[in-house]
């Protein structure tokens, strides 16, 4: 369990660090970021007080460092929408806790990348007055986004790398979380009495 611990510090910097790299112009990070596979594999493999605290915790530290460089509030329904999609990711996994593995996980992560984009998306659509609020509108906030965000990353690019991201930090937390058990295992085979 501690690798997957240190793993989350690191998650939180990384997040804070390719957020801040995003403001300066480097658009290829955007949504590059461990926060859903953390809410995933958390629910999954950690005891049940730390299963949605840790996650939570996660993304309410990077978001308040964040949103103080992006002047954004913590209250508004775009932010909102980030922890609603994380909650969802989150009990997802709770409802993979007992077959918690690779070839559960991985899948998982496909499907929590679908649920975070279709969702910040629509909530997009929904509250942001530059989308049209019509069918096209909402065809437009799901693939392109608006033209001022349009230039720089369309929305199908956020998704691409939200879908990878997922993946690879969803892969990186069960690594740690198998070699967290089998050194677990050895000390604890290494201190059993050898019969002769």
């Amino acid at each position: 369990m501690i690798p997957a611990f240190i793993l989350i510090i690191c998650a939180v910097l990384y997040r804070i660090v390719t957020g801040l790299a995003i403001i300066s112009g480097a658009t290829g990070l955007s949504n590059f970021a461990p926060v859903a596979a953390i809410a995933l594999c958390s629910a999954a493999y950690f005891p049940p007080r730390y299963r949605f605290t840790v996650p939570m915790i996660t993304l309410v530290i990077s978001d308040v460092v964040l949103n103080l460089h992006y002047h954004f509030s913590l209250i508004s329904p775009f932010v909102l929408s980030h922890y609603i999609a994380f909650a969802l990711i989150g009990w997802f996994g709770f409802l993979l806790r007992d077959r918690a593995g690779l070839k559960t996980l991985l899948p998982a992560s496909i499907v929590s990348s679908v649920i975070f984009y279709c969702l910040t998306n629509t909530v997009s659509w929904i509250f942001d007055s530059g989308y049209a609020k019509t069918f096209a509108g909402f065809i437009q906030a799901q693939t392109v986004g608006l033209p001022v965000y349009g230039g720089t990353t369309p929305t199908w690019m956020f998704f691409r790398n939200t879908l990878l991201s997922d993946l690879f930090f969803t892969l990186l937390f069960v690594a740690c979380m198998n070699f967290g058990r089998n050194s677990t295992r050895a000390r604890a085979g290494a201190a059993l009495p050898r019969v002769a």
